[in-house]
């Protein structure tokens, strides 16, 4: 090896000693500089290469047959080229760099093709699949590790031989010669395992044939395990239409998180064709989810069963990825792609199936219930165990806060949710004909009856619940008749004697304070014990105003799938302003509130602001309003009808029509302001 002296121990000195040192094309004995403290000198003495401060000493002691003079100094280069003899190499600094670039640069593409072989080697021998491939002379080049298992010839074996050598069977050198692929062909290998092969000619950029490809799986296995199960026939026509149909979509990345390599099933399956992904990042694909690629790539463990939406399309999939290791080096990873749309939309679809029964008879269940305050919690808790139960069932609450929402939930979450739901309310059906609505009547029972009688809601709701709303407005007979039913479960029809046994659950609601009404005689109150086994009391709006902000949420979706808006929530600001107003009307009122106020934001508006809601804690009711006019042609009466008829006008256009509310307010039973309605002739 020729000894070399390197002038000049600079940065410039220092990499070439590094350089030269690495690639061990020269022997360095020396290295020089004026200054003992230059990286080249620090350098040389941790080598235990010699060192100077003056070239010509080491000039004399070697024969040196390389001087890389680095120091830049053209006097300094003069007087080496005059001293030197002949037979040494001068070499500019400068130069020696160049070539020494140039060779490490070949190094690092060596490496690179060098690493891309062995990465496409890994893949290749990673597939379940059996790969041979032949170049146009018909000899081996590639033998993957699923090849070598399914024929039972090594890979060394294989290599560089004449496929017909190896395997008499082998169909290739057909393929070479057509040029047409054979797909999902049947093949008998010398060794007695039956194989699905596909063959393919493989073609240079001019369309030349330069070999051919056969892609083959063991059927042997699957084949003897289907003979103990069942009729071969029928599990080769499965085998067959399972590999047919089969997508197993690739993908390739490399440490970078860059696109290498994607196959035909991948493009089908997202819709993405190679120029669209190869070199792009690994997240190219993916429309909706984390890349499990660069989470594999960060954490150099594998993943299994990963959800995502992929592609244009946003198909629904299933990834499994795992890293590619060389040398104990992560060099990339290589995803597997399931289509599983298919599945979600049939899950889809029967969880809408479930939806559309559910509107059939009760049409929420507990998640839909929207609180997390303490008092709604705990009313929720004492539902769920009623619903557990088949005990009497008392909702007590204010109007508005969900009663009825309760009610449904209660018989979803029971032992009777496939059977009826049937809901009353006690107070918006005419006092003479509620009786025969609940339980029924008989052929003749009063005129104007339907001849063959008719079944009552009671009967109707059999295995079922039945929800009695405003059970606090039935009458005395009513009530009687409601006890017979809680204690001896049968009902008799109007104008009937024969009892009727019935299995009904009965769940009740009031928002009248029953213990008043048994005071003044109004209410039973043996009925009254029996309907409370199970009271629930369902707290006010103004009890939970934590709950606000869910509520708001909540209610803002429904509004905007009702009126086709597009609202995205409520400012905090204007959430503090909706929990400082009481609410009289409880979560019904507060919908109302944000029902306007959607409905009057312009369309470009997509959050509500404070200035959007209007003045609610200073809303009263205008006394001009509700005054009359006194003149003499008018009585006492004619004053107090016409002060009545504009009270409940006033009242009602203050809550909206809302009729429960109303009678609240102004402190008459909802039978009550019914009447009074009709009285004035008000709509």
């Amino acid at each position: 090896m020729r000894k070399c002296m390197i002038v000049g121990a600079g940065n410039g000195g220092n990499a070439l000693l590094n350089i030269l040192r690495e690639t061990k094309m020269m022997n360095v004995v020396a290295v020089v500089d004026l200054n003992e403290e230059a990286p080249g000198i620090v350098t040389a003495k941790k080598a235990g290469i010699d060192v100077y401060n003056d070239w010509q000493v080491p000039l004399a002691d070697y024969e040196i047959d390389v001087i890389i003079e680095a120091t830049g100094d053209d006097n300094v280069f003069k007087e080496i080229r005059e001293k030197r003899s002949k037979q040494t190499v001068l070499i500019p600094g400068s130069v020696a760099n160049i070539v020494l670039r140039l060779i490490e640069e070949k190094e690092t593409l060596i490496d690179t093709l060098r690493h891309q072989s062995k990465l496409q080697e890994i893949i290749l021998d990673s597939t379940h699949d059996g790969m041979i491939a032949i170049d146009k002379n018909e000899f081996v080049t590639l033998f993957n590790r699923s090849a070598e298992k399914v024929t039972g010839i090594s890979k060394e074996q294989a290599q560089g031989r004449p496929v017909g050598s190896l395997m008499a069977t082998s169909q290739l050198p057909r393929v070479l010669s057509s040029g047409h692929s054979e797909v999902n062909k049947e093949q008998l290998l010398p060794n007695g395992k039956k194989i699905i092969t596909t063959r393919i000619p493989l073609l240079d950029s001019n369309g030349a044939r330069v070999g051919a490809l056969a892609v083959f799986r063991d059927m042997t296995a699957i084949e003897e395990m289907a003979q103990e199960v069942t009729n071969l026939k029928s599990i080769q026509s499965m085998l067959k239409a399972i590999i047919q149909s089969s997508d197993e979509a690739i993908s390739v990345v490399d440490e970078n998180g860059r696109g290498l390599m994607i196959n035909p099933a991948y493009s089908r399956l997202t819709g993405l064709e190679q120029d669209e992904v190869i070199g792009k990042p690994a997240t190219t694909d993916i429309s909706e989810g984390e890349s499990m690629h660069m989470r594999v790539l960060s954490s150099r463990k594998p993943v299994r069963g990963v959800q995502m939406k992929v592609g244009p399309k946003k198909r629904d999939v299933v990834v499994n990825v795992s890293p590619v290791l060389v040398d104990g080096r992560l060099k990339g990873s290589v995803g597997v792609i399931h289509d599983v749309s298919e599945l979600h939309s049939l899950n889809n679809q029967l969880q809408r199936a479930r939806q559309i029964i559910r509107t059939l008879e009760a049409k929420y269940s507990f998640e839909d219930i929207i609180g997390k305050s303490e008092e709604m919690s705990f009313s929720i808790q004492q539902a769920k165990l009623a619903a557990s139960t088949p005990a009497t069932v008392l909702l007590r609450g204010e109007s508005g806060t969900g009663k009825e929402l309760f009610a449904h939930a209660i018989h979803n979450a029971s032992d009777r949710k496939f059977n009826k739901f049937i809901r009353v309310n006690c107070a918006a059906i005419a006092e003479s004909l509620l009786e025969s609505e609940l339980f029924g009547y008989e052929d003749g029972a009063f005129s104007g009856a339907k001849q063959g009688g008719r079944r009552g809601l009671f009967e109707e709701a059999n295995g079922g619940s039945i929800f009695l709303d405003e059970i606090g407005e039935l009458s005395q007979n009513t009530q009687v008749k409601l006890l017979r039913v809680l204690q001896e479960k049968e009902i008799v029809r109007v104008g009937g004697t024969k009892p009727i046994s019935i299995n009904v659950r009965i769940i009740a609601a009031t928002n009248a304070k029953l213990e008043k009404r048994i005071m003044d005689g109004s209410f039973r109150e043996d009925l009254y014990y029996r309907l409370n086994r199970m009271p629930i009391q369902i707290p006010p709006l103004r009890q939970r105003k934590d709950d606000i902000d869910l509520l708001s949420n909540h209610l803002i979706a429904k509004i905007n799938q009702d009126y086709g808006r597009n609202v995205e929530g409520i400012t905090p600001e204007a959430l503090e302003y909706l929990k400082q107003y009481e609410w009289p009307g409880n979560v019904r009122e507060l919908e109302n509130v944000l029902g306007r106020i959607v409905i009057h934001m312009d369309p470009a508006e997509s959050v509500i602001q404070l200035s959007h809601i209007p003045s609610l804690l200073s809303e009263t009711k205008s006394a001009e309003l509700l005054s009359v006019e006194r003149t003499p042609e008018k009585s006492l009466s004619q004053l107090v009808d016409e002060f009545e008829r504009k009270t409940i006008q006033q009242t009602l256009r203050y809550y909206e029509c809302n009729k429960t509310a109303t009678a609240k307010a102004l402190g008459v039973s909802l039978r009550n302001l019914y009447y009074k309605m009709e009285k004035h002739g008000i709509e």
